[in-house]
C-alpha cells in the first residue's frame, strides 16, 4: 500500500496515512489490515492485491513468487483479508565449507551421491529446490469507537518444512485519532523434516563416496521449534503532512536453531581442509528490534524514511536503513529506493576451524549469520487506472558483502575467496483492483 499524489493532505488523508503505518506495525506480526482508500472507493466489494516476483543470484538461487490478497468489508467497518502465496526456489547455495585450491568433493545433505567443487570456488550444492506455499487469514473489527481488534492466522508448506501460527492485536484511538497505541503478540510452531534426517551436530561428515549415512551421523528424521513475537507501537500523526510510527518488538525462539544443510571446514596449519563437520546453532534465541518511520507529504512528492536496530543473545547487531521517495510522473508515479543494511557477526560464527582448536560448543560457517554490508538500489513505477486501479512496475539490485570479522587466514585461504559477494536482480509486477 503507498500514499497517493495529492497537493496537499486533507484530514481523510492523514487517516489513510495511519492505516499505511498501522500496517507495517501488523506486518511485524504477520497480521494484515485493509487498504482505507480502497474501501471507500468501493464499500462492501472485495479488493484484490496481485503480484509476480523473480529473484535471480549470479550463479546461486533464483526465486518466482506469485502473491494475491483479497480484502472484503462487511457492515460496521468490518474486514476480512486472505492471502496466497506461492513460490519457487531453484539453483546452487553455499554450503558453508571453504574454497581450497584443489577440487573438492562433497556428499549430498541427504547421504545421496556427491558433488564435486572445482579449485578455487566457494563449495555451493546445486540440488537446492524447494516449492512453498503459504496462506494468511485475518479478521479486523472495531470493539468500541476507539479499540480495534484483529485476528489471524498462517500456515506454510515446503517440501521438507511446515509452520503453523496465529496472531493477534489490539490499537486503541487517543487524541481525536491522532494516536494510535497497538500492542501484538504472534505464536509459531514450525517443523523440519529434511531429506536424510537431522544430522548429529559437531560431527565428522562420512566419507563423500559412502552412498548411505549411518545411525552416527543421524540424530532423527525432523525436529521443531516454536516463536513468541510481542510488539508494541505507537502512531502519531504529527500534522497535515506528516506522520511517524515507533515500534518495539521482542522474540523468543526455542527449538532446532541449526541449520541441518551447512557444514564447517577444519583446516590445518596451511589452510588445507582435514575434514568437515555439521555446524551446531544454540537451541533458543531472543530478539529485540525498535523500528522507526517516518512519512512527510511535500507538495507534490512523498518521503517515506524508516531505521530498524535489532540485538540479541547471539550477539548479532544489525541496523536497517531504508529511504523511498514518489514522485509524480505525467499520469502515474516513479518511486526510487534505496536501503542499506549492516549487521555484526552471531558469536559463534566461525568462516573454519583449526583442527588443533578444542570443538567449540556452537558454530557456524553460515555468511547470513556473519559479519556482512548490504544494500539495495532501485525504483518502482505505477500507474494508477480508473476505479481505483494501480499497475506497477518495480526492479532493483541487490548486493550482499560478508566481511572478515577478524580471523586470521592460514596459507592457502589466503588465495582463495572466502567471503564472496551476493548480488541479485529483483524484479516485481503488481496489480491491484
Amino acid at each position: 500500500m503507498e500514499l497517493a499524489n495529492q497537493p496537499r493532505l486533507a484530514k481523510n488523508k492523514a487517516k489513510n496515512l495511519k492505516s499505511l503505518l498501522t500496517a507495517a506495525t501488523c506486518s511485524l506480526l504477520g497480521t494484515t489490515v485493509p487498504a482505507n482508500g480502497q474501501s471507500q472507493a468501493e464499500e462492501n466489494q472485495w479488493q484484490f492485491d496481485t503480484a509476480l516476483m523473480y529473484y535471480g543470484e549470479s550463479d546461486r538461487v533464483t526465486a518466482v513468487e506469485g502473491i494475491i490478497a483479497a480484502t472484503k468489508e462487511f457492515d460496521d467497518e468490518e474486514f476480512l483479508s486472505l492471502k496466497l502465496t506461492i513460490d519457487s526456489l531453484t539453483g546452487a547455495s553455499a554450503n558453508g565449507a571453504v574454497a581450497q585450491p584443489y577440487v573438492q568433493t562433497f556428499a549430498r545433505p541427504s547421504g545421496k551421491g556427491t558433488f564435486a567443487v572445482p579449485s578455487g570456488e566457494t563449495p555451493l550444492d546445486d540440488t537446492f529446490k524447494d516449492t512453498r506455499l503459504q496462506v494468511n487469514a485475518s479478521w479486523t473489527r472495531p470493539l468500541t469507537t476507539d479499540y480495534t481488534i484483529s485476528t489471524g492466522l498462517h500456515a506454510s508448506k515446503e517440501y521438507d518444512y511446515l509452520s503453523l501460527g496465529l496472531n493477534a492485536s489490539l490499537t486503541r484511538d487517543f487524541n481525536k485519532k491522532n494516536t494510535t497505541v497497538a500492542i501484538g503478540f504472534a505464536a509459531f510452531y514450525d517443523e523440519i523434516e529434511p531429506e536424510g534426517g537431522i544430522p548429529n551436530p559437531l560431527a565428522i561428515l562420512p566419507n563423500p563416496q559412502t552412498t548411505a549415512f549411518d545411525d552416527s551421523h543421524r540424530i532423527g528424521s525432523s525436529d521443531n521449534k516454536t516463536t513468541i513475537d510481542v510488539l508494541l507501537g505507537v502512531t502519531q500523526v504529527i500534522n497535515r503532512r506528516a506522520i511517524m510510527q515507533l515500534n518495539y518488538s521482542f522474540s523468543m525462539v526455542d527449538g532446532y536453531l541449526t541449520d541441518p544443510f551447512k557444514i564447517v571446514s577444519s583446516v590445518d596449519e596451511l589452510g588445507v581442509t582435514q575434514h568437515q563437520i555439521y555446524e551446531k546453532r544454540p537451541d533458543s534465541r531472543q530478539k529485540h528490534s525498535v523500528f522507526w518511520q517516518t512519512k512527510y507529504h511535500f507538495t507534490s512528492t512523498v518521503v517515506d524514511f524508516s531505521y530498524r536496530y535489532l540485538w540479541d543473545d547471539w550477539e548479532i547487531n544489525s541496523h536497517t536503513f531504508d529511504v523511498r521517495y514518489r514522485i509524480p510522473l505525467g499520469t502515474g508515479y516513479i518511486e526510487p529506493h534505496l536501503r542499506y543494511y549492516m549487521q555484526e557477526a552471531a558469536e559463534f560464527y566461525r568462516p573454519f576451524i583449526n583442527q588443533d582448536d578444542v570443538s567449540p560448543s556452537y558454530v557456524s560457517a553460515d555468511y547470513r549469520v556473519g559479519e556482512m554490508n548490504a544494500y539495495t538500489l532501485g525504483f518502482k513505477y505505477g500507474m494508477p487506472l480508473k476505479n481505483g486501479q494501480e499497475l506497477s512496475f518495480r526492479i532493483e539490485y541487490y548486493q550482499q558483502d560478508p566481511e572478515n570479522p577478524g580471523y586470521e587466514l592460514p596459507g592457502v585461504l589466503q588465495e582463495v575467496d572466502l567471503f564472496e559477494s551476493v548480488e541479485a536482480l529483483i524484479a516485481q509486477i503488481s496489480y491491484s483492483f
